[in-house]
Formats: C-alpha cells, structure tokens, sequence
C-alpha cells in the first residue's frame, strides 16, 4: 500500500510539472524551466545546472557548494558524478561523517575536499580562496537557510561563471529585503530565513551578474556572469519575470527508492 501511495503521489506531482510547463510563460526556448530535472538535487536544479552549462561552457569543470548535509541531496553531487571536482563545506560534523563514509570513498582521489566549518562573512573568503581564486572557479552554490545574501555579498576571492542560491518566496517582487545578519543564526524551521529574489537580483547586478532563472519549486535563483550572457537567456533578468512561488511539494518526487551513491564505472 505504501508503494501505490508512493508511485500515485509522484504521478500527481509529474502531472503538476507538466501543466505547469505547458503555460505560455515557459515557451520562450531561452528559458531554463523546462529543462529541469532532479538526479541528486532538492528539485530540477540539476537539469537547470546543466543546461545553463550547455549554453556557455564549464572550462575548468570545478565547484563550491556551501550547505550541503550529508552530500546526498545537493547540487553539485551530480557534477561530481560526471568528473567534476570541487569543494564542500557544512557546519554540521556528523554530515561530514557521513559524506567521509558514504561519499568521498566512491570518487576519484582529489575530486572532492570536505571542510566541516560554520560559513560566516569573515571565514567565507579564506576558505574559498585555499582552493580557487579568480577565475578558477565555475559554479557555486549557496544554501545556508539565514545569511546567503550577506555571505554572496562578501564573496571576492572567486567571480564564479554560474551562482545558484537559495531565496525566500514569500516575499514577492518588487519586495526586496533579507534577514539581518547574524554570524551564527541558521533555519529556525519558520518562513522567516534568507532574502527575497528582488534583494538578490539588486546583489547580483552590483556583482556583475544576471538572474537567468529560478527552480520551478521557487527555492533557488541562478545568476549567470554577465560577460557570458550574449543571448543565451530569456530577457528581461529581472525578478518579476523569473519569480517562481514556493512549490516546495515538488521537490517530494522520489521513485520509490531512497538516496544512495556508490562508485561509478565510466564507460
């Protein structure tokens, strides 16, 4: 019984996607919704990350990715399957027990360093920059639940191709405000976390970036370095024309089996 309620509510959230996409807001070819999909992310991050890729190329292959648990709902352990290498780092030492014993001994040597540390505006910096600096760097993602845009708005060691971060959908645009900043404050398990997508718009414009696109659960916003824009994207990039509200439901599509990674044979 618990399998059929399993395949049924996965049926209703597919058929939830699909009328949704089928809206004329989504048919400009330039936008990234419709090419969403989940493998290891939370919602269709992963499919949005790698057509945002797809358009204007990963030279280096590399990420950051702050806020990740235990690793095995993340958004660049799907890249990490594909012969990324990167840089994790979380606060949480029993999620970094976990990504030593379930994750890292399944990868290459040297694709992956873990960092068990707490993200704050006066670390962010050092601990990037031990590892990529400049350009070095292609994607990175913020999901901290409280200080993502005080964290992004420090962040000067990197100037990343792609930035994938975490907003708030109860505030709608034009709203644009974020939480005060608070070095150890994190999720409360209220809607009070984070910073509207306006307020992140406003950051990534003074930052050199464009918002390219949201998740369709309206949990993550992704900005694309402005260089590389050309005509890749759907414009405007503004907030009101990329906003998706919380659908955070849909991020509740499994296949009737729970995560796991192991090693991986390329063939």
């Amino acid at each position: 019984m618990r399998q059929l309620e399993l395949q049924t509510s996965q049926l209703d959230i597919q058929q939830y996607i699909d009328a949704a996409l089928a809206l004329p807001r989504y048919d400009d070819p330039r936008r990234l919704s419709r090419h969403g999909f989940k493998a290891y992310s939370q919602g269709d991050e992963d499919g949005i990350i790698a057509e945002i890729f797809r358009r204007i190329s990963a030279p280096k292959r590399t990420f950051v990715e702050f806020g990740v648990q235990t690793g095995i709902e993340c958004n660049s352990l799907y890249l990490l399957a594909q012969g990324w290498s990167g840089l994790w780092i979380d606060a949480d030492r029993a999620a970094c027990a976990a990504i030593k014993k379930d994750i890292i001994p399944h990868l290459r040597p040297g694709a992956l360093t873990l960092i068990n540390d707490y993200v704050k505006v006066d670390n962010i910096n050092a601990l990037i920059g031990g590892h990529y600096s400049g350009g070095d760097l292609d994607f990175l993602s913020i999901d901290i639940d409280h200080n993502d845009y005080w964290v992004w708005q420090a962040i000067d060691v990197v100037r990343p191709r792609v930035v994938c971060i975490e907003y708030n959908a109860i505030w709608r645009p034009p709203v644009s405000v974020t939480v005060p900043y608070e070095a150890e404050a994190g999720w409360s398990g209220s809607n009070y976390f984070g910073v509207s997508l306006a307020a992140l718009n406003q950051l990534g414009h003074a930052k050199g970036y464009d918002l390219v696109g949201c998740s369709l659960t309206g949990a993550n916003a992704f900005f694309v370095r402005s260089d590389l824009i050309g005509a890749h994207f759907f414009k405007p990039g503004s907030a009101e024309a990329h906003f998706e509200p919380a659908r955070y439901f849909l991020a509740q599509q499994t296949a009737g089996h729970r995560p796991g990674f192991g090693p991986l044979a390329s063939i």
